[in-house]
């Protein structure tokens, strides 16, 4: 039985909980950013491809007390590196710490690299090569106060990066978050599903590949293929089965709009590439003049922030518009808006039934809940 750890955006670790449970996940403990887990081989691969809310799977190697960079040296140079993976992979060393007392976190990640090559050099008489971009091991050094973790990661390249999203506008919501935020608003596939400010379409991709029950990772690759205990049959099982669970592109009640022609085709090109040509809606339309097709649903955007003074002072303007909108068009919709702008309730005029801290990257957001009841705002 080995143990992991799964990162992921922080406020969706319940969330993320939960869905290493259902891959069979055991002894699961979430903390602020993750959730540690235990479980063989199939788990690790089964979290990897199927996690819709992890960043990475990481695999615990070894923890112990520290007092300075030598005894994480000596932590690092006993573990057998060379029975994990062959001396002819590339690897680098990243290292995090949350209240660590010693001066440079580079000079950490110089001796664990230090470390684990001097192990190779023991062993082997030679060394693995070392590629900071795109290696194909990592090590990840995680330092708390007075203890040393040493992890390997599974996964390569970001959970997040589906292999997709080919077209982008900017600052695009990363896949992981979209996916987690679709999940708090209750959205079950069969419901329509309204993106008013679609972007380049994250929140579509995410809800057609659960509306398909489409595992994330079946675009891409992982990590742990080149680790020295790669199971190859039970992961081309594993692949399978998830490949056969997929159901049929048809068109589905899910709907983009956004007022930007390249937000537009941004969106189309990704949901063409990704194989979903005919089964989502999208259109160019302002926000404050779209209306839905069914009498309910569930609605979810991510306005712009407004970084910029200038910025501020436009949203202050749009935000009433946009509560007036809301009013007129959108009666017997659950609205939900993801923003790092906390003014967006009381601008926008109307009281959020929940809210819900999120945070997108090192920024804190909300996800306000707006439920627009049936009935007494409607123009006859």
């Amino acid at each position: 039985m080995n143990k992991y750890f799964a990162i992921c955006p922080r406020g969706l670790e319940e969330l993320l909980l939960e869905e290493l449970r259902a891959v069979g996940g055991e002894e699961l403990r979430s903390t602020a950013g993750g959730v540690f887990f235990s479980g063989d081989w199939s788990v690790c691969y089964r979290a990897n491809l199927e996690s819709r809310l992890a960043t990475r799977i990481l695999w615990h190697i070894v923890k112990g007390p520290y007092a300075k960079e030598e005894d994480i040296y000596r932590l690092a140079v006993r573990q057998l590196w060379p029975n994990h993976f062959a001396v002819s992979r590339t690897m680098r060393v990243v290292t995090t710490a949350i209240k660590c007392p010693l001066k440079s976190l580079d000079f950490v990640t110089l001796r664990v690299k230090d470390a684990v090559c001097d192990r190779f050099r023991e062993d082997l008489g030679e060394r693995p090569n070392i590629e900071t971009r795109n290696p194909d091991v990592s090590v990840h050094v995680f330092l708390t106060e007075n203890e040393c973790t040493l992890y390997l990661d599974t996964s390569g390249q970001p959970l997040w990066q589906r292999g997709f999203r080919k077209a982008s506008v900017d600052a695009p919501l990363k896949e992981n978050l979209a996916a987690g935020i679709l999940k708090m608003t209750g959205w079950q596939p069969g419901t329509p599903l309204v993106d008013p400010m679609c972007g380049s379409g994250t929140f579509l991709l995410e809800a057609v590949q659960v509306a398909l029950d489409r595992a994330p990772g079946l675009d891409r690759g992982f990590s742990f293929e080149r680790l020295a205990k790669f199971e190859a049959l039970n992961w081309a099982n594993i692949r399978s089965a998830a490949e056969a669970r997929v159901k049929p592109a048809e068109p589905l009640e899910i709907r983009g709009y956004d007022i930007d022609d390249q937000a537009v085709r941004a969106t189309r090109r990704n949901l063409q590439e990704a194989g979903f040509g005919g089964v989502v809606t999208v259109d160019r339309a302002d926000v404050l003049e779209t209306q839905p097709l069914t009498e309910h649903g569930i609605m979810v955007a991510n306005p712009p922030y407004g970084e910029r003074i200038g910025e501020q002072e436009e949203l202050a303007a749009f935000y009433p518009e946009l509560g007036s909108a809301l009013k007129k068009h959108w009666a017997g919709w659950n609205c939900f808006f993801f923003t790092a702008d906390l003014r967006l309730p009381k601008l926008v005029g109307l009281k959020p039934s929940r809210k819900t801290p999120l945070f997108n990257g090192p920024l804190e957001c909300r996800l306000f809940e707006i439920r627009m009841v049936a009935g007494s705002n409607r123009k006859p």
